[in-house]
């Protein structure tokens, strides 16, 4: 079996719920602490072994291309200033992994499983790769994708798909599974996208980490739109799922934090602030004589 070494994220989308904020600006460009969203999430691939980063982007994003540049400017300045440390903050980002950038257009259906379509070219027919939403972080010892890529090597399967449990009201925000026999591997009979609590098959939700075989685009390029017109990853993996195809639903070990929305993203960014060695003591005793 080849390596895992090339992870696709999906960051074309509009931020519309982050307007005016996103109005010039890429979503994942958005700060936790002092990292862009998606800065922590090729953090997290890097981390995991993957050596190549396929963004796939839409027109009016080159601030977060232009990110993990090189800018010789502020660099020249830095050093002549003496700020050597906040200097190592940056001349390293180009050097985390290999770039591509690919453009979402209007040709394709819209969708979450899009991206695989855009980037399919990139992707040889012999390799499995990780696939990553751009507003989705975690937060936990041994990185998630790390998990779910020692998941996907040790069984023979077509997917593994990161989950995580869910309050009943927060259910139908997400997709969900239904397990064959959760006690053995986590195997899935099928997934269900945004059903109410009452009619999901459990409370494990989806989020944005997937480890995929080259299958998963070879059925993405037959898989019909489904709801809303939208093409799904969830249809995709049913659909293999359907001829036999073994994919993994695997609950992680951490935390998942979802920036999707105001409310989430002011949540993870104070869960990421927390964890800090260097502000979060003192974060935290703000928070707790504030509050």
């Amino acid at each position: 079996m080849r390596k895992i070494k090339k992870a696709i994220i999906a960051a074309a989308g509009y931020g519309t719920r982050f307007l005016p904020a996103t109005k010039n600006q890429p979503k994942e460009m958005l700060p936790i602490v002092d990292k862009p969203i998606i800065h922590h999430l090729v953090e997290e691939a890097v981390d995991s072994g993957i050596e190549d980063i396929i963004i796939v982007t839409r027109a009016g994003q080159m601030p977060m291309e232009d990110h993990f540049d090189s800018n010789y400017e502020l660099e020249n300045e830095l050093k002549e200033a003496g700020k050597l440390k906040r200097l190592k903050k940056v001349e390293g980002i180009p050097e985390m992994a290999n770039f591509a950038y690919v453009r979402q257009h209007k040709g394709y259906p819209y969708g979450n499983a899009t991206p695989l379509l855009c980037a399919a070219p990139l992707i040889d027919d012999d390799e499995a790769f990780v696939y990553m939403f751009g507003d989705d972080l975690t937060l936990s010892k041994k990185p998630v994708t790390k998990q779910l890529i020692e998941v996907y090597e040790k069984e023979d399967t077509t997917a593994v798909l990161g989950v995580q449990e869910v309050p009943d009201e927060e259910v139908e925000r997400y997709g969900t599974v239904k397990y064959k026999n959760e006690k053995k591997n986590f195997e899935i009979e099928a997934g269900y996208e945004k059903l109410p609590a009452e009619e999901a098959p459990s409370n494990m939700a989806l989020f944005g980490r997937f480890v995929f075989s080259y299958d998963i685009i070879k059925q993405a390029k037959k898989t019909p739109t489904g709801k809303d017109g939208e093409l799904w990853a969830m249809d995709i993996i049913n659909n293999l799922a359907q001829k036999g195809k073994k994919v993994i639903a695997q609950p992680i070990e951490g935390e998942w934090h979802t920036t999707g929305d105001p409310l989430r993203y002011l949540k993870t960014s104070v869960e990421f602030a927390l964890m800090r060695e260097d502000i979060g003591p003192e974060f935290r005793k703000y928070l707790e004589n504030r509050f």
